[in-house]
């Protein structure tokens, strides 16, 4: 377990510190291999942070940018990730990155290893889709399941997608972004003891990768 954690004031704040350190990385990854891939979750927390990636100066047309999973819907719904990624970070610079869905996509299971991949959490110590009591949610964590998956769970709402834990944890740099009290206090039980199956998010916290955890209130 090795988790570093970042506490800002602000989610203003937070989502500059996030996004300065994101761009850097995919910069990082372009001047090593002509390519990057980001991995992003959906959700209200991570909109600042959008806004504040797609005006990052970047080499955006050579990078690759996908989600870490995806509710079963057409991008014409409100719940869709991709709408949102579409709508808020594949804007002003960022309008020139490649976007690769996962809904009624397969080939999204192609994609090489993330250079950055940004996790959410849930209440329910969930992340990814890796919701408890999800129906593949064993095969999901385990290291030989495939790279993509469909999920569902009574807390998931619709039907799933999500890229498995093996994928997450094959990216250069993992980030966790959560906001509020409520999550530092689910984060706190994940760091302790109980069942993995319980609360998902501590698969990826008790790995032997690099967790860099941004917090604020």
């Amino acid at each position: 377990m090795i988790v570093t954690r970042n506490s800002f004031s602000t989610a203003e704040s937070l989502a500059q510190r996030l996004s300065v350190n994101v761009g850097s990385s995919l910069r990082q990854a372009i001047a090593g291999s002509g390519k990057a891939v980001l991995a992003v979750s959906g959700g209200t927390t991570p909109q600042k942070f959008f806004e504040h990636l797609s005006q990052q100066k970047i080499n955006w047309s050579q990078v690759t940018i996908t989600l870490i999973d995806e509710r079963q819907v057409d991008e014409t719904s409100p719940r869709s990730n991709a709408a949102l990624v579409k709508a808020v970070l594949m804007q002003n610079e960022a309008a020139a990155a490649f976007f690769v869905p996962l809904y009624q996509n397969p080939a999204a299971a192609d994609l090489p290893n993330f250079d950055v991949a940004i996790l959410g959490m849930g209440n329910d110590g969930h992340t990814a889709s890796f919701f408890p009591g999800g129906d593949t949610l064993g095969q999901a964590l385990s290291d030989s399941a495939p790279p993509l998956l469909a999920i569902s769970a009574p807390g998931a709402g619709e039907p799933r997608i999500t890229f498995s834990l093996q994928k997450i944890l094959n990216s250069r740099e993992i980030i966790l972004h959560i906001q509020g009290a409520d999550k530092a206090a689910t984060l706190e039980k994940a760091l302790g003891q109980g069942d993995v199956l319980e609360m998902p998010v501590r698969a990826v916290l008790r790995s032997s990768k690099q967790v860099e955890v941004y917090w604020c209130p």
